[in-house]
């Protein structure tokens, strides 16, 4: 028995005038399911995930939420129907506390302070900032800024959560710390797509894959299968990929 997907994308295409970022994107997320998406850079991944948040809409395509078209949608909307979204380029509010950002994703789905802030606080606890609520985000690593990201979509309490390059930025010591909350996530039932080039990481943690090049979907399938796909090694991985280093090609 076939189950309905949580996140259905047909037919995407962006132009900026004559560039196209993303080309006749085709592919699904089961609830529940880990996709990692891999890309050079220029790939149009970050795109991808403009056009599935609202921040930028497309020249053509549909995006449906559990049947449901969400296309073109404001990200404020999107954000209430339950897509979570983290960013590559890290911009906390420098002003506020690690509890008051996380505070501004939990309003997205209440109106009442006091329910916003024991979400935040929950959040917070559960990416390992528990004791961090009164600092400012200014003061934060970037590993702990990556952390807050994660918070602050959590708090929105999300059925899909997109994350763009988890363990981008960070110092060597940060990426397993931050490889196990996304597991921890992942494990609690909630989908999730994965931008991420460190291949060691994404391969470990994806139950599928999809790759993109110059816009277009290359490869989709278990991660095993997309790291022999050809054209995925001649576009993104390299030869060296296949004789076993599995490092950060495209970074």
């Amino acid at each position: 028995m076939s189950t309905a997907p949580l996140l259905e994308v047909q037919g995407l295409t962006k132009r900026y005038g004559g560039v196209t970022a993303n080309r006749d994107v085709a592919f699904r997320v089961a609830p529940g399911e880990l996709v990692g998406v891999i890309g050079p850079n220029g790939a149009g991944k970050s795109t991808l995930f403009d056009l599935l948040t609202g921040f930028q809409r497309p020249n053509a395509g549909t995006v449906a939420l559990d049947g449901q078209d969400i296309t073109g949608l404001r990200p404020d909307i999107v954000s209430r129907r339950g897509v979570g979204r983290t960013f590559q380029k890290l911009k906390p509010f420098a002003g506020l506390t690690v509890l008051e950002n996380v505070m501004v994703g939990a309003f997205q789905k209440t109106a009442d302070p006091r329910e916003a802030r024991d979400r935040a606080r929950a959040a917070l606890s559960s990416v390992g900032l528990g004791g961090k609520e009164d600092a400012h985000a200014r003061v934060l690593s970037n590993g702990q800024r990556k952390r807050l990201e994660l918070a602050r979509a959590l708090s929105t309490r999300p059925r899909l959560l997109l994350l763009d390059e988890v363990t981008g930025g960070v110092d060597q010591g940060s990426i397993p710390g931050l490889v196990e909350l996304v597991r921890g996530v992942h494990a609690q039932g909630m989908a999730l797509l994965v931008i991420e080039h460190n291949m060691r990481v994404i391969m470990d943690i994806s139950q599928r894959i999809v790759a993109l090049h110059l816009g277009e979907v290359i490869g989709d399938g278990p991660p095993e299968a997309v790291a022999r796909d050809a054209r995925v090694i001649e576009a993104y991985l390299g030869r060296a990929y296949t004789r076993g280093a599995p490092e950060s090609p495209g970074a």
